[in-house]
């Protein structure tokens, strides 16, 4: 359970209720599954204390998901890499099964923590998880070495694009900080685990622990 309770349909207005009975439908589409714990609506029953944050958030995550310069295999995995560095145990389970289900297969999602060292991913993808690793840490660690390799793969257009969607995914933290777990759209699949932190340090952006098997994921990310 997250750290607060959600607004209730009960006591939601007309546009929270419109969010509430439309969420469901657009999880399903982009997974292929119900979420086996819970609603899978619980980020959203946390936001809709402020409806319209929660309304301009949405708009900004359709804005951005609405580009079509960069494919959806890179986005996905761009994506689930960044919400793994954050250590948003709803976003990777989600993530994983939107991943799943878009065909990135079981043996990609268990190479992703360590896609450097794995043949399953192009040059020009490892090059995007770079990117995506050095722009998810804090402070940015985007350096003009890997901006330039960047250009040289990948139109302005495209980087606007990658660019604002991992600006999207630093949204997680917020999932994070509420302590919203797993949803269970990867349970009893694979699923790339969250970034752990180690005590005294901030998360690095490589993994703790390797990837597994989750059959029943954790309903929390410790400390966060």
């Amino acid at each position: 359970m997250a750290r607060i309770q959600g607004v209730p349909k009960s006591k939601a207005g007309p546009m929270v209720k419109l969010v509430y009975r439309l969420g469901p439908r657009m999880m399903k589409k982009l997974t292929g599954r119900e979420p086996q714990i819970g609603s899978g609506m619980e980020l959203m029953e946390i936001w809709a204390y402020r409806p319209k944050m929660m309304m301009g958030m949405g708009k900004f995550n359709q804005a951005v998901r609405k580009g079509k310069a960069v494919d959806e295999r890179l986005k996905n995995l761009v994506e689930l890499k960044g919400a793994q560095m954050i250590g948003c145990e709803f976003c990777v389970d989600l993530g994983s099964q939107i991943c799943r289900n878009s065909g990135i297969s079981d043996e990609e999602l268990l190479a992703l923590p360590r896609y450097r060292q794995s043949d399953l991913f192009t040059d020009r993808e490892k090059l995007a998880l770079d990117y995506a690793v050095a722009v998810m840490r804090t402070p940015v660690e985007v350096t003009d070495e890997l901006f330039t390799g960047m250009r040289e793969h990948f139109s302005n257009e495209q980087l606007v694009e990658l660019t604002a969607l991992l600006t999207l995914v630093n949204l997680d933290r917020f999932n994070a900080a509420f302590g919203i777990g797993s949803a269970g759209f990867s349970e009893g699949m694979v699923c790339v685990p969250p970034d752990r932190p180690t005590a005294g340090r901030a998360t690095s952006g490589r993994p703790a622990a390797p990837p597994s098997r989750m059959t029943s994921p954790p309903s929390r990310v410790p400390g966060g």
